[in-house]
């Protein structure tokens, strides 16, 4: 099914992680599509590239403080009247939740808490709420979790992700399920990957700062499997959702909840990533090591994608191959210091005209 993005021209939305990766590229898609795009989001951590690559601060309407401010968050909220929100504002990396917990927890609970209370108290019609892959509680089977799967974590990110969703369903039930479609729905991606990413401690961004510094690689789990997507893939999903709800497509017997993950050809170890990775980028040399950590990852977690696929006509779109050349073709504009937004614009443009 082909989805057509128009209703998102000249509506008001909002994006909260507006400066982080799939934040920002979620703002440059909605900017295509014409629509009137208010950013929420920390400045531009150290290292960080993306917001400024694309030029979103000339683009987009953005206010720079932390979420877990509910008052500022609240002041915007009302301010704005956003006809829809996308929530992606989080402290996204596994390792930083084993040094700062507690931040961790503020800013993926508390911080998403006060997005559905500011929504709830100001009467936003839409809102997507994304979460992770990782709030479910995973026992290292090889199985594919569904959405009614249970929730949980062994670690500090993963409850904090699971916490979150607890907290939505019960926004959902107490406050938000009083219309006749669906309004409000939490999305779970897979592992993301794409060009502008740069956190520390993500694989991607790991591989290709060792190739450009032309560094030993440390790979700390190589054996760990994972449903690689492309940012795209997500996005799309996301897009989707909002269109549901706005368009009232949805109708509120529904569990509010999606997972958008890849195809099983895109499950992958960590490994075999970074050797394709190496491959495309037309490296010789190998640059890898394998390095000790002192917590423990989940060594293999997959996402079952039939709820999407079946209620939302959403399917991933892109292959293994696909997926790495995109993100190795945006990372070469990079080293080369070229045009970001038409790399950026071309891959979104060839990524919605590909047929499945």
């Amino acid at each position: 099914m082909e989805h057509n993005f128009n209703t998102y021209k000249n509506l008001k939305v909002l994006v909260t992680g507006s400066t982080g990766f799939k934040g920002a590229w979620l703002c440059f898609w909605l900017d295509l599509l014409k629509a009137k795009v208010i950013g929420v989001g920390l400045k531009p951590e150290k290292g960080s590239i993306i917001f400024k690559k694309l030029r979103l601060p000339k683009k987009i309407k953005q206010y720079y403080f932390n979420i877990i401010d509910f008052k500022k968050l609240n002041n915007v909220i009302k301010k704005e009247k956003p006809d829809i929100i996308f929530h992606l504002a989080a402290q996204s990396i596994v390792s930083e939740s084993f040094v700062k917990p507690l931040q961790t927890i503020n800013f993926n609970v508390m911080g998403s808490s006060n997005i559905l209370e500011s929504s709830r108290i100001n009467k936003i019609k839409n809102l997507v709420y994304i979460t992770s892959d990782k709030c479910y509680l995973n026992d290292n089977r090889n199985k594919t979790y569904k959405e009614n799967d249970k929730l949980g974590g062994k670690d500090v990110y993963s409850s904090s992700k699971a916490a979150a969703e607890v907290i939505f369903y019960s926004y959902h039930k107490s406050f938000l399920n009083k219309n006749k479609k669906l309004k409000y729905a939490s999305a779970r991606a897979g592992n993301v990957i794409g060009g502008g990413d740069m956190k520390k401690d993500r694989i991607v961004p790991d591989i290709i700062k060792s190739i450009i510094k032309k560094n030993p690689l440390f790979l700390r789990n190589p054996k760990a499997i994972r449903p690689w997507q492309h940012v795209l893939e997500s996005l799309y999903g996301y897009l989707i959702l909002g269109n549901f709800l706005i368009k009232g497509k949805l109708n509120k017997n529904k569990t509010p909840n999606w997972n958008f993950g890849p195809n099983s050809s895109n499950y992958k170890n960590v490994l075999s990533v970074t050797k394709k990775i190496i491959s495309i980028w037309g490296l010789k040399k190998s640059i890898i090591k394998i390095k000790k950590v002192d917590f423990k990852e989940s060594n293999i977690l997959r996402l079952n994608n039939r709820k999407a696929r079946n209620e939302l006509k959403w399917l991933p779109k892109l292959n293994f191959e696909e997926t790495i050349k995109l993100t190795v073709d945006w990372y070469k504009v990079l080293e080369q210091n070229g045009n970001f937004e038409k790399i950026t614009k071309d891959q979104i443009e060839f990524f919605m005209k590909k047929k499945l």
